[in-house]
């Protein structure tokens, strides 16, 4: 009788303690509730194609200040795995989409050959490149540093080798600005 007993009062206390626990974890659920403490369920999926994008960054002549200028753009990855140096230099033939940039690549030049050895992106351009070109030294100086700043952005590259339909040794036509020497990023 007496094990019957102790065995009916251990049954209560445990039935208390079980009620007593379940009703503080509620009210903390409250509390959390009442303090901004929220869970968040997402309104929509993220689509394959949302998950592809990535941004990068181009660079262009600001038409005010004359210096070069940064403009990012979303873009699929998948078209950076092939040939991320040739994707990066086309887009910056095609041009800024911002109006406050300048394009600065002339229209035709076209990508004969591009390759990356040791660090050094050799981007070998047709003729239009620097056919009928007399900027002077300080613009051409800035197409070189657009190629060379949207090219390092990618982290395997630590310069450019500029040939002209294969010859090393070409310049635009005031011979400011040469190509006979690897440019770096500075």
């Amino acid at each position: 009788m007496k094990g019957k007993k102790i065995l009916m009062y251990v049954g209560i206390i445990l039935a208390l303690i079980f009620v007593v626990v379940l009703g503080w974890l509620v009210s903390v659920n409250k509390n959390a509730e009442k303090n901004g403490v929220q869970e968040i369920i997402p309104e929509e999926e993220i689509s394959n194609t949302q998950l592809r994008q990535t941004i990068i960054t181009l660079y262009f002549m600001n038409k005010e200040t004359g210096e070069l200028a940064p403009e990012a753009r979303q873009i699929d990855a998948r078209l950076l795995l092939e040939n991320p140096y040739e994707v990066l230099i086309n887009m910056i033939i095609e041009g800024p989409k911002n109006e406050q940039l300048i394009k600065i690549i002339p229209q035709g030049t076209k990508i004969n050959k591009m390759e990356i050895k040791e660090g050094i992106v050799y981007i070998d351009f047709s003729d239009d490149f620097i056919k009928e070109q007399a900027l002077g030294e300080a613009q051409e100086k800035i197409i070189i540093k657009s190629i060379l700043k949207t090219l390092v952005e990618l982290k395997e590259v630590n310069g450019i080798k500029i040939l002209i339909n294969g010859e090393e040794n070409s310049c635009f036509p005031d011979e400011a600005v040469k190509f006979n020497e690897i440019f770096y990023a500075e």
